[in-house]
């Protein structure tokens, strides 16, 4: 059976504050909540691992899904959104998102963000995969997540010398902070978290932030992975944080890659350019190095079916002309169209030579998004008392086995405004109270940042974009035997690593390697962002969601839990 750590190895909290509430990221799902909770709370912490403009928001391209437009509606979103799910979305979480949706996105034109208008003055809409309407609003036609950002960090920056919230930017949180365990020894409640601070003055180095409601927004895992469209900073702090504190995990085995990533070659690895798949929605087609079409006998929706279909159909394509990638062909639209539509993303091409407007644009599959994370309710409610999660580090239900295409700004936006009302509500309540943290039982573990490159190969061969139960088994062997007590010394006298940034970080994405890697072998079907070469069909004895969770001694458990039907 594997184990896996309770904690990170680190140097004991030199300095102590207090807040009534953490919130961890400043992403869309950070910024929300800490908006939401500074006038309804004494005081709130924001923490972000670099700057305040640095969360994974920023570089969302194509846009943000709700049903605006008088003909469409709510329904219509939820039909869409329950197909691309594959039969694992939570239709009650699913409903709250496409119901509360709208109203989000006219509070965030209220908090300054600007979208594209058509010569009425209302917001312009296009369409995405999966989405039978148009629905997509977006902002400077490429930018919306950066315009999104760029007006919620605003607000955040216009009341920062307010004393009910407090900024703490290149922080990494290292562990989510518990009180005395309960009769089954599991974890106790949230009482704050202890972080790494990269600074000058008396909060740098290790620090313990106390509080009785901790609110993740850490964003997503992507360099879990070889390649991956996500920034350098997504290495999954906030779902190892959360799987060491106690709480429940699920759907991890459902990893979005995304289709239309710019290829580069085999050797290149870190964030990589993708190219939107508004780009497809405006009517650019695929094709193989053959010069042939083949979305439109892969599914009814040609390029616009939904991103795991388009991804394998991509992989299937090269595995069968012996090549590496395919063509994304836009040059019909015409110039002038593109660059207006697609200014970011005709720049970022042109960096590489590679011109929108004339030029056919190598792509193939990169991880982009992870559908799972911290199981938690409709409020945000992690199974650890005063644990939330929102954003892309949650499993609310919404996205089951397949995000649809914009739904994740949505989500965001949706579900942090009501884990802010609820972590108010129980403030208010008397059912978050403070307390003091006691020390988890079992290992405190360590990764040398050396070994990521190693754990990022396990990855990629194992639950990769296409899997095998050999592939995932290997993968297994693997991650098991990565050392993980790089700060114990040998011997010899040497360590192999000493607790800083990149070896906490290094170890949070072998954590979550391993996780996702037991949900994949597990989940004994295809279905969604999970296929499985030696189960090539959907099973409806899979109907079911794949949680994982520490038990004793840190011994991963995998277990089943039912889905509730639409």
């Amino acid at each position: 059976m594997t184990h896996l750590a309770t904690r990170l190895a680190a140097p004991a909290p030199g300095w102590t504050v207090h807040a009534d509430a953490v919130v961890v990221g400043s992403g869309v799902a950070g910024l929300t909540a800490a908006l939401e909770l500074r006038t309804r709370v004494r005081r709130v912490l924001l923490v972000t691992k670099d700057v305040l403009s640095s969360g994974s928001t920023v570089w969302a391209q194509g846009g943000i899904a709700a049903a605006l437009d008088p003909g469409d509606s709510p329904a219509a979103h939820l039909h869409d959104t329950l197909v691309a799910g594959a039969g694992l979305c939570d239709p009650r979480a699913v409903e709250v998102l496409v119901t509360e949706g709208p109203a989000r996105v006219h509070e965030l034109v209220a908090r300054g963000a600007v979208f594209d208008t058509g010569p009425d003055g209302a917001i312009s809409l296009t369409r995405e995969g999966g989405h039978l309407t148009d629905r997509i609003a977006h902002a400077g036609g490429d930018a919306t997540g950066a315009e999104i950002s760029r007006a919620l960090v605003a607000q955040i920056v216009a009341v920062r010398d307010d004393p009910g919230i407090e900024v703490v930017e290149h922080a990494l949180v290292l562990d989510v902070l518990t009180g005395e365990p309960g009769p089954d020894g599991a974890p106790g409640p949230v009482r704050g978290v202890t972080l790494h601070v990269i600074g000058e003055g008396s909060r740098d180095g290790v620090g313990a932030a106390l509080a009785p409601a901790v609110v993740l927004a850490t964003g997503g895992i992507g360099q879990v992975f070889r390649s991956s469209t996500n920034p350098a900073l997504a290495t999954g702090d906030g779902i190892a944080a959360a799987l060491r504190a106690g709480a429940r995990l699920a759907d991890l085995e459902f990893v979005q890659f995304h289709p239309t990533v710019l290829w580069l070659g085999s050797g290149v690895k870190g964030q990589l350019t993708l190219v939107s798949e508004a780009v497809r929605g405006e009517g650019a087609y695929l094709l193989d190095t053959d010069g042939f079409r083949f979305m439109p006998d892969e599914h009814p929706l040609a390029e616009l079916a939904p991103r795991d279909v388009v991804a394998h159909a991509i992989v299937r394509r090269t595995a069968a002309t012996g090549t590496d990638h395919v063509w994304l062909d836009a040059r019909h639209l015409g110039p002038d169209f593109l660059r207006g539509r697609f200014p970011t993303i005709h720049a970022r091409l042109l960096e590489h030579g590679i011109d929108l407007t004339t030029d056919l644009v190598p792509v193939a599959p990169a991880q982009h998004y992870h559908s799972g994370g911290v199981v938690t309710d409709l409020d945000g409610r992690a199974s650890v008392p005063g644990l939330y999660a929102v954003g892309e580090v949650a499993c609310t239900g919404v996205h089951g086995a397949n995000r649809l295409a914009s739904n994740s700004l949505l989500e965001g936006l949706v579900f942090a405004h009501r884990a802010a009302r609820d972590v108010v509500a129980r403030l208010e309540g008397g059912f978050l109270t403070d307390g003091d943290p006691v020390e988890r039982p079992g290992d405190a573990a360590l990764v040398a940042a050396a070994a990521r490159s190693r754990v990022q190969r396990a990855a990629t061969d194992g639950p990769g974009v296409l899997r095998s139960g050999d592939g995932l088994r290997r993968a297994v062997d693997a991650l098991a035997a990565v050392p993980t007590d790089a700060h114990r010394r040998h011997d010899d006298g040497r360590a192999l690593a000493a607790p800083q940034t990149a070896e906490w970080e290094t170890t949070n994405v072998h954590q979550v390697a391993t996780v996702l890697t037991q949900a994949a072998l597990a989940r004994e079907e295809s279905r969604g962002g999970h296929a499985r070469t030696d189960f090539p069909a959907s099973s409806d004895d899979w109907r079911v969601r794949v949680e994982v969770a520490l038990g004793p001694g840190g011994a991963v458990g995998v277990t089943r839990a039912p889905v509730r039907p639409a």
